[in-house]
């Protein structure tokens, strides 16, 4: 469709871009606002709210993106959410350990970003770290025990979308949707947040469409893709070292979108704070965190916004288990660290004093 725009000095390639950073600006912003995390679903104090938040946005995510496919607007036949060989052991180890590294590190990949443009330093260390690991795992030292534990798949040909239960992809999607929309309903968020993520939600089909219909140009293709933030991260440093060699595209827009939308929300919502480390032994756990996030997010195939908020809405199975297992890591490591700390403070002898406070995140 990209042709038929008319534009005469800007490529499909270029347009994307610029399409990807304001896709970027919405997102930070609106997941500034709504405190957007899949971390704090899982194990934060704010469980129920912050569920009202996230499966709101999924259900608006689901709708959308099931309706562009209906009306033939889009289509992920062949595409990698879909690939009928599952590497179903790649994605499970890299769920469990991107949702540890998720609760080491307290925020899943776009939060820490938007706490990142927020002023919180320790999310930004994180960031950087976890667009390494990500690059080292795809490309670099990592990359060989990547491929390697892709190398073990499950052949489940048409079974790969939850399109092929019984009823077919819209009563899959109205159910997921309806769930989603009953536990919002019940969490207690105000109704302005809870359309605040609904827009976020949104967000998810729009980019579908933009990279997969509006911009597609059969003589200048680009990738069809949408929210994310392990690739991009990856793709954004890489970029930032080598901008003279390399084009931006789709995941460096978004990021960069997203740091100045969340960083313009926090200033004019006053939130805006500096915030650093307290003490090496918590600078150790967020970097061991971010490792675990940068190599869990490329072998599950992306984070809980890339395959969760972007994947389930394409009826992935492939999608469905990374974000299984990344809410299965993050209740064990969750579970794990505060049995260690009831042990820490019980042990005879020991100071019966109250953990820390964390900040909120």
């Amino acid at each position: 469709m990209f042709e038929d725009l008319g534009f005469q000095t800007l490529t499909a390639a270029q347009a994307v871009v610029y399409f990807a950073l304001a896709i970027g600006l919405a997102f930070g912003a609106l997941a500034q606002i709504t405190k957007f995390c899949f971390r704090r679903m899982i194990v934060g104090d704010d469980r129920r709210g912050a569920a009202g938040v996230w499966l709101t946005a999924l259900a608006a995510a689901m709708a959308g993106t099931q309706a562009a496919v209906t009306y033939g607007l889009i289509s992920f036949e062949g595409h990698r959410f879909m690939d009928q060989d599952l590497p179903w052991l790649a994605i499970a180890l890299g769920g469990l350990a991107f949702g540890a590294g998720m609760v080491l590190t307290r925020g899943c990949a776009s939060r820490l970003m938007v706490l990142g443009a927020s002023g919180n330093l320790r999310a930004l260390s994180v960031i950087v770290i976890f667009a390494i690991t990500a690059h080292a795992t795809m490309k670099g030292l990592l990359a060989p025990l990547r491929v390697s534990l892709g190398q073990l798949t499950l052949p489940v040909g048409d079974a790969a979308s939850l399109d092929a239960l019984p009823g077919g992809g819209w009563l899959v999607t109205a159910a997921i949707v309806a769930l989603c929309l009953v536990i919002a309903s019940r969490s207690g968020v105000r109704p302005p947040l809870l359309i605040a993520a609904a827009l976020l939600g949104a967000l998810v089909p729009l980019a579908w469409i933009g990279t997969g219909f509006v911009l597609y140009d059969d003589f200048d293709v680009i990738p069809f893709e949408s929210l994310s933030f392990t690739r991009p991260a990856s793709d954004t440093l890489f970029w930032a070292i080598a901008g003279t060699s390399i084009s931006p595209g789709f995941g460096t827009g978004l990021i960069g979108g997203t740091l100045l939308g969340a960083f313009v929300a926090s200033l004019l919502t006053g939130t805006f704070q500096w915030q650093s480390f307290d003490t090496p032994r918590q600078t150790g756990r967020y970097m061991g965190g971010a490792v675990l996030m940068g190599f869990g997010g490329v072998l599950a195939g992306g984070c809980t916004v890339g395959a969760g908020l972007s994947g389930i809405p394409t009826l992935s199975v492939a999608a469905l288990l990374a974000l299984a297992t990344m809410a299965l890591g993050a209740w064990a490591t969750h579970t794990l660290l505060l049995s260690r700390l009831s042990r820490s403070s019980g042990a005879p002898g020991a100071r019966q004093a109250k953990p820390a406070a964390q900040p909120a995140q």
